[in-house]
């Protein structure tokens, strides 16, 4: 199958995305990606591009990726903005021009916040007439309210009718969360909704992998009870809830918090970190990706957590994928649909959203049992995650749905 990919975030940036282009072309389909210039999540467009440049990349195959000039994010609700328009208006310009002498089967949309980005997509979906298929990651406008960027009831609803206005013009969308199926009712039929789960690549089945962290980083997984959070650290992490359980586990000095990854809220957790003068949580930042597999091996546990809403209850954010891959524990402070895949996995312990308290009690009872006990759980998870998010076997299911969808047989 012959598939055009329009997203805003794209490798070298990590997103799952990239994951399922590798494996999608692995199997024998073609992919064509229109993306803009990396800058994501520092706000700082990546070395070696330039973000007023429009220009060809290779990511499986020759020229297989074309970058349009996009704003970098930078810092702030008004160069966010300007980021989001800068998509709109340079894929409205480009895109076309890119694709004017190929033909493809499918359109998918990486629906990862802003929805907005949909608009070049609807735009070569109209004049190419190509099924388009937006694949949704963040519920819009709920999300905006639950980052606090937009809190004015008139200008959510505003932005309520033009995601109501992007889901007509698209032909299936897919909700990466069956509790999304209730949550886009008041601005979609149903009929073209179809729950696909984000998933993830099994990298833990290779033979050898070389080691890829340092001696000190080994030392500390190994000689400390270490829960480790990795990924984006922002406002919808709700990270005073980290900071909260960190302050009642001061007696067990054997407990380590690893934060790995970088966001908006960084700063603001460094100032909390300080004030409070911890040293049970132990800033990383970003790493590689091949460092991230081995940490999670190393790790007595992952973390996960989210801030009260409702519209993060109902999404499953990507990272649990990857963590049950790995065989261990989740210890989950988050509501809804995310609470409630952890539990029905059996893969560990959860509380509220935002509830410091909770986690701290569920850190402790994870580190009263027995390793045999968290074997089990971590068992548990990647039994799971096989069953449910393993990529090769959904990355099958993806083309089998395009193909219904489409009418073909391939």
């Amino acid at each position: 199958m012959n598939i055009l990919l329009v997203t805003q975030y794209f490798w070298p940036e990590h997103f799952i995305i990239n994951d399922l282009v590798k494996c999608l072309n692995a199997k024998g389909h073609t992919c064509k990606i229109l993306t803009g210039q990396p800058n994501y999540p520092d706000g700082i467009t990546y070395p070696g591009y330039k973000a007023d440049a429009c220009h060809t990349d290779t990511f499986v195959k020759p020229d297989d990726v074309f970058r349009i000039p996009l704003r970098p994010r930078g810092q702030g609700m008004l160069n966010l903005i300007r980021n989001y328009l800068s998509f709109i208006i340079n894929g409205w310009r480009y895109f076309p021009k890119a694709i004017k002498d190929s033909s493809f089967d499918v359109m998918l949309f990486m629906g990862v916040s802003p929805i907005t980005s949909a608009i070049p997509a609807i735009y070569l979906k109209r004049k190419y007439k190509l099924h388009l298929a937006l694949w949704v990651q963040d519920l819009w406008p709920e999300s905006l309210s639950a980052t606090g960027y937009v809190k004015h009831p008139w200008l959510l609803k505003l932005v309520g009718q033009l995601v109501k206005k992007i889901y007509a013009q698209s032909d299936t969308i897919l909700v990466q969360s069956q509790a999304f199926i209730e949550a886009i009712k008041p601005y979609t039929t149903l009929n073209k909704v179809i729950y696909y789960p984000n998933s993830y690549p099994d990298l833990y089945t290779a033979a050898s992998m070389p080691l890829s962290l340092s001696h000190a980083q080994i030392h500390e997984l190994k000689t400390h009870f270490c829960v480790v959070f990795a990924g984006n650290v922002g406002q919808a992490q709700a990270i005073e809830t980290w900071v909260k359980a960190a302050s009642l586990l001061t007696h067990l000095p054997d407990i380590r918090l690893i934060i790995v990854g970088t966001g908006s809220c960084m700063p603001h957790l460094t100032t909390l970190i300080e004030q409070k003068n911890l040293t049970n949580i132990k800033l990383l930042g970003r790493l590689p990706h091949t460092q991230m597999i081995h940490l999670y091996q190393y790790s007595a546990a992952l973390l996960v957590t989210l801030r009260k809403n409702k519209a993060l209850a109902a999404t499953i954010p990507s990272k649990i994928q990857a963590y049950m891959a790995a065989s261990r524990p989740l210890i989950g402070a988050l509501d809804g649909a995310g609470n409630q895949l952890i539990c029905e996995a059996r893969a560990g312990l959860t509380c509220a959203a935002e509830d410091g308290v909770g986690l701290a009690d569920c850190i402790m009872s994870l580190y009263r049992l027995s390793p045999e006990q968290r074997q089990h759980m971590g068992e548990a998870a990647r039994t799971y995650f096989l069953k449910h998010f393993e990529l090769n076997n959904q990355s099958d299911r993806l083309i089998s749905i395009f193909s219904q969808r489409l009418g073909i047989s391939l």
